[in-house]
């Protein structure tokens, strides 16, 4: 039983985290040319875009990257966020793997 009550309430925290960062994606409307997005809008965005993706599919209206940005700041945000999300998790695992084989 505890075991199942555990499961269940990752399964609504998975959730809930889920519907709050739907609030924050780009492309919702929210930014405008005289108050865009900036740097560390970019970094949320880079850190939420796998969300934003899934969530374009189904709205046309939600985009992966803000179009009413700063420019090359919101880009450097944007960018640094992608990479060391997505990147430290390839190196992370690569690290895994040579001590697995390291031990054998």
């Amino acid at each position: 039983m505890k075991i199942k009550s555990k499961k269940i309430a990752i399964l609504v925290l998975a959730l809930l985290f889920t519907f709050a960062l739907t609030g924050c994606v780009p492309g919702d409307g929210t930014y405008t040319t005289s108050d865009p997005a900036g740097f560390f809008w970019g970094i949320w965005h880079g850190w939420v875009s796998p969300i934003s993706l899934i969530i374009g599919i189904f709205d046309p209206g939600i985009r992966v990257y803000e179009i009413n940005n700063t420019g090359w700041w919101y880009d450097f945000g944007f960018y640094m966020a992608v990479i060391s999300g997505f990147g430290g998790l390839s190196i992370n695992r690569h690290k895994h793997s040579k001590k697995r084989d390291r031990s054998e």
